[in-house]
């Protein structure tokens, strides 16, 4: 009761346990008298693992209901169109990590491969809810590419999956996800009854440079928009056929863009990428093809369908205005417990949107509103980003400035 509470007033603008025990006087109708803030940090650090573990299983019992009712809505389930193409019972979990500061010594904050200091946490988001499904609170120097935590936060994100939308995964990361034992572990998640396929980022190496110098004028086609439009400016290739590299999974192709670089990129261009005058990313796939997708195989929407990946920074962004950027205690286990509150006010807001306002032609974009104690936060981001098109825009694309150091730390 105590968490339900301070999730509702997360939503209603709530960014500390100070905002959420006023904010506790607009829903005392519902839950009864206000739950002081002491109260409610007495029971984040009484949350151990065993009772996150059944609210994991009472979150997903109750998505579970929530989405048959989406399927009931005039427009029915939520499925992503990407470049004109429907993804008609594909579920598209983006995973993604991100940084969140602290002003002091808290226990496992650490420094972060971008210098700061404070915490790395990694989470699971479904692209087609909004919804946040997992998150794995990791201290700061955790490594942006650890095998085990993306598998278990995509585990613990697939646990979170009504079983009947479970038949068709696609999951989407970006350069952290490029290594053999993820790629394995998605490789095997496939049975007869689930199809599991995924997009990730890849570091550029000196022999896909060499590959890359060996692709024909004529390879290079132009990309897509997310409105499926030419990307004047912007190319692709297949590269699977001139990079062999051994040891990856088998039917593993990898898709290479190349654009102009701003002035942002200079510092960052290998001597390659200077003598070309163009900067490289690639996307590694097992989709060679998407049942009942027409063109699914084209390198020019695969492309696209990674690129979109970047919507997750809206979600990020969203839970970070929710409270995330702001972990209340020194205790590691209060932290974890208070990171579980913006995920369920993330559901709730959600589904708030989904089931009330399905008709409305795009959500809320991101503005700043009082919270109970005068002080202010951000509103949920819009689910579409323009930034997905390509490097000129604020948000980061896929491939080699996407992701940090290789284990950094």
């Amino acid at each position: 009761m105590v968490v339900g509470q301070l999730a509702v007033a997360i939503v209603l603008g709530a960014a500390n346990l100070s905002d959420a025990e006023q904010l506790q006087a607009h829903h005392q109708g519902l839950f009864g008298a206000t739950v002081s803030d002491s109260t409610t940090r007495r029971t984040l650090a009484a949350m151990d693992e065993e009772v996150l573990a059944r609210i994991a299983r009472v979150r997903a019992r109750v998505r579970r209901h929530v989405w048959s009712l989406l399927h009931l809505r005039p427009g029915g389930f939520p499925w992503l169109t990407i470049a004109g193409k429907h993804l008609h019972r594909w579920v598209v979990i983006d995973m993604d990590a991100t940084i969140v500061t602290a002003a002091s010594k808290r226990e496992g904050a650490a420094a972060t491969w971008k210098k700061s200091f404070g915490f790395h946490p990694l989470a699971a988001w479904c692209a087609n809810t909004g919804e946040c499904l997992a998150m794995l609170l990791r201290s700061g120097n955790a490594g942006s590419n650890t095998v085990a935590d993306h598998i278990r936060v995509l585990r613990e994100a697939l646990a979170q999956v009504p079983g009947a939308s479970t038949a068709k995964i696609l999951v989407r990361v970006d350069g952290a996800g490029a290594t053999h034992g993820l790629h394995e572990h998605l490789r095997d998640l496939n049975t007869m009854r689930r199809t599991v396929r995924f997009t990730t980022g890849w570091t550029i190496t000196d022999e896909d440079e060499k590959a890359i110098a060996r692709l024909p004028e004529r390879a290079w086609e132009t990309s897509i928009k997310q409105d499926g439009s030419l990307q004047e400016g912007y190319f692709v290739a297949e590269l699977s056929g001139l990079n062999r590299r051994a040891g990856w999974i088998k039917g593993m192709r990898l898709i290479v863009r190349r654009v102009r670089p701003s002035g942002r990129h200079a510092k960052d261009l290998t001597t390659f990428e200077k003598k070309t005058g163009w900067k490289y990313s690639i996307v590694a796939t097992n989709i060679s093809r998407m049942a009942r997708i027409p063109g699914s195989h084209q390198i020019q929407w695969l492309d696209v369908l990674h690129r979109h990946h970047a919507v997750v920074e809206d979600q990020v962004k969203a839970n970070k205005a929710k409270g995330l950027h702001n972990l209340p205690s020194k205790s590691w286990q209060i932290n974890q417990a208070w990171m579980l509150s913006p995920n369920l006010a993330a559901d709730l807001d959600a589904w708030f949107h989904l089931l009330t306002l399905h008709d409305h032609p795009a959500w809320p974009t991101p503005s700043r509103t009082p919270s109970a104690s005068g002080s202010t936060t951000s509103r949920p981001a819009s689910r579409t980003t323009p930034a997905a098109d390509g490097y000129g825009s604020s948000a980061p694309g896929p491939g080699r400035t996407r992701s940090p150091p290789p284990g950094g730390g």
